[in-house]
């Protein structure tokens, strides 16, 4: 059922929880000691005992709504690059000048990338489905402040095209650990987006090292970053900055592992898989950490509508699309000790098949992602 759009700031407001990691990181940085701990503490474990107290959020709002209603919320997104440039390369002077000890500077850094890969890399998934060239370049600012800009590519080009499919390779398998699927993503991703870029430029009849090629600018603007980063900090700011890459990076697989965990489209023959629907993402209609996470968790609708802006994301029912336990930030701790992981989400897979598929009785194949390549796959 959906309801009214609220277009007013104090309405939008809740979706700028992101702004509270700015003092926490300047505490960090201040009092040093175990004063990180905050952020991650933020981000993972106030946003889960705010689920708990605040329960689901069930509305939708009305996907009518005219884009001119939706200022106050596409802000945030918009402000964000700067905020979080701040964040990094403030934190990486104040390190290099400062009275932090080497363990308190790498516990900042690992706050400091959760803060980058909780909400900065998410704010760019958000921008980079735009049209707005402006909202687009402050996507692919924050994925170079993480050293990812390939995710713009292969997210766009493969990943909303094959998901559930076995040309995606952020589709996690059923019984895949988190840890296996990690190193295979690390793998895996930067050639498979160069790939799709090669075919695309190669079928308007262009090279691959055309300069439309978008790896052009990625390679720029991570070089920008990095030397950005030694001239403030020397060696120790690079390596601090690689560290918060690597700890964002690690934020948003995670994500990604939860968000398609064993849910495959079907096969249905020579190469065809049937069409993307709400039953192959993981959907979460947690009220706080949709809040902070933007309505990410509204997975199911923003791959059945990938052009719809957040405040309008639509949830929906178990009927229509499989249901997390609990929001990201709890069920992401989860995959990180598998066994844990593999009881409580198998089950529920399993459970999914049962439902959508019943016909389907050997899901071999899907498990060890063997099935054929999709027809056309870039």
């Amino acid at each position: 059922m959906q309801t009214p759009f609220r277009a007013r700031l104090i309405d939008a407001l809740p979706f700028w929880l992101s702004l509270g990691m700015v003092p926490l990181a300047i505490l960090a940085a201040r009092l040093g000691g175990w004063w990180f701990a905050l952020m991650p503490v933020y981000a993972w474990y106030l946003t889960t005992v705010l689920d708990a107290l605040l329960g689901l959020n069930e509305e939708n709002a009305d996907t009518e709504t005219p884009e001119t209603q939706l200022f106050w919320y596409r802000a945030i997104t918009i402000l964000w690059f700067p905020v979080q440039a701040a964040m990094i390369f403030g934190a990486i002077w104040y390190a290099a000048h400062g009275p932090l000890g080497n363990w308190e500077k790498v516990g900042l850094f690992f706050g400091i990338g959760v803060v980058s890969g909780t909400i900065g890399i998410v704010y760019a998934h958000e921008l980079l489905h735009q049209k707005n060239p402006v909202e687009r370049w402050m996507g692919d600012l924050l994925l170079a402040s993480t050293l990812y800009s390939h995710f713009r590519t292969e997210h766009l080009l493969v990943h909303h095209s094959w998901v559930a499919t076995p040309r995606d390779a952020v589709s996690a398998r059923y019984n895949e650990g988190f840890f296996r699927f990690f190193l295979r993503v690390l793998r895996d991703c930067p050639a498979s987006a160069w790939q799709a870029e090669s075919r695309r430029l190669e079928r308007s009849g262009r090279s691959r090292f055309d300069r439309r090629n978008p790896f052009w600018r990625y390679g720029a603007l991570q070089l920008g970053m990095l030397l950005l980063a030694l001239l403030l900090g020397g060696w120790q700011g690079l390596w601090l900055f690689l560290w918060q890459a690597l700890v964002a990076v690690w934020q948003l697989e995670l994500t990604n592992y939860v968000e398609h965990y064993g849910l495959t489209r079907k096969h249905l023959g020579n190469g065809r898989y049937e069409h993307v629907l709400p039953r192959h993402s993981w959907n979460s209609s947690h009220t706080a950490t949709n809040w902070l996470l933007i309505n990410l968790q509204r997975h199911s609708d923003h791959h059945y509508k990938p052009d719809r802006r957040f405040p309008l994301l639509q949830t929906y029912g178990d009927d229509e699309a499989p249901q997390l336990p609990m929001g990201y930030p709890a069920m992401t701790f989860l995959a990180m000790v598998p066994p844990l992981w593999r009881r409580r989400m198998n089950p529920r897979v399993r459970a999914w098949r049962r439902q959508f598929y019943p016909d389907v009785q050997d899901w071999s194949a899907y498990n060890r992602g063997d099935l054929p390549m999709p027809r056309n796959a870039l």
